[in-house]
């Protein structure tokens, strides 16, 4: 439980003290607004754009891992939505119990958008989120997901998502394959306009009369 674990010291603390320099509250804050649209939930969001003060909302907002499951549910296909009624969904006063329900949760969300299209690199740890140890991994999975509920033939809502890269697939003949056999790459060099004019190797031979 992240409430009980010993603050980072040393080395760890440096390294600490970096990621979190690279939050970025701007995009905290739109992540937050966007699962807000979507879920309908009401929740405080912070409005200073004042870094740590944006990452402490961004995280006691999210740890438990229901709004995530509650975004995942809003787009996900009939057969694959959560059943919110289950035992994982529900609170409870024991704490180990509670710690143990809310990694699930963050478990849930990151095993089902990776069905639903997100590639597994752009997935978090649930300690990213649950100790806080990389809240931009979760910004940047949030964006991931945003942008390929986006992308599918099947969502007619507002894009506020950079649109998704389209792969550029080429194809050639088998004569332009080939062709480029013959092409000699400049990685071998090239002997454009070389010549052995000029060239004197040696010591010349002497022929001597007796």
């Amino acid at each position: 439980m992240s409430g009980l674990r010993a603050p980072k010291a040393g080395s760890n603390r440096e390294v600490q003290g970096k990621v979190d320099a690279s939050f970025d509250p701007v995009d905290a804050k739109f992540c937050l607004e966007w699962i807000k649209s979507v879920t309908g939930q009401q929740f405080r969001i912070e409005e200073s754009n004042e870094r740590y003060k944006v990452m402490e909302n961004f995280y006691q907002t999210l740890k438990d891992g229901k709004l995530l499951c509650l975004v995942l549910n809003a787009f996900l296909p009939d057969h694959m939505k959560l059943d919110l009624r289950s035992k994982t969904f529900q609170d409870t006063n024991n704490l180990a119990f509670a710690a143990a329900r809310e990694r699930e949760r963050i478990e849930i969300f990151t095993q089902k958008i990776q069905e639903f299209g997100v590639p597994e690199v752009d997935c978090f740890p649930i300690d990213c989120l649950y100790e806080r140890t990389n809240l931009n991994k979760v910004i940047a999975c949030i964006r991931a997901f945003g942008i390929e509920v986006e992308s599918h033939p099947s969502y007619n809502g507002n894009k506020v998502w950079p649109p998704k890269s389209q792969p550029n697939v080429r194809h050639f003949s088998e004569e332009q394959l080939r062709a480029g056999q013959n092409v000699i790459s400049l990685q071998y060099g090239s002997n454009k306009g070389a010549s052995q004019a000029g060239m004197n190797f040696g010591k010349k031979r002497m022929i001597m009369k007796e």
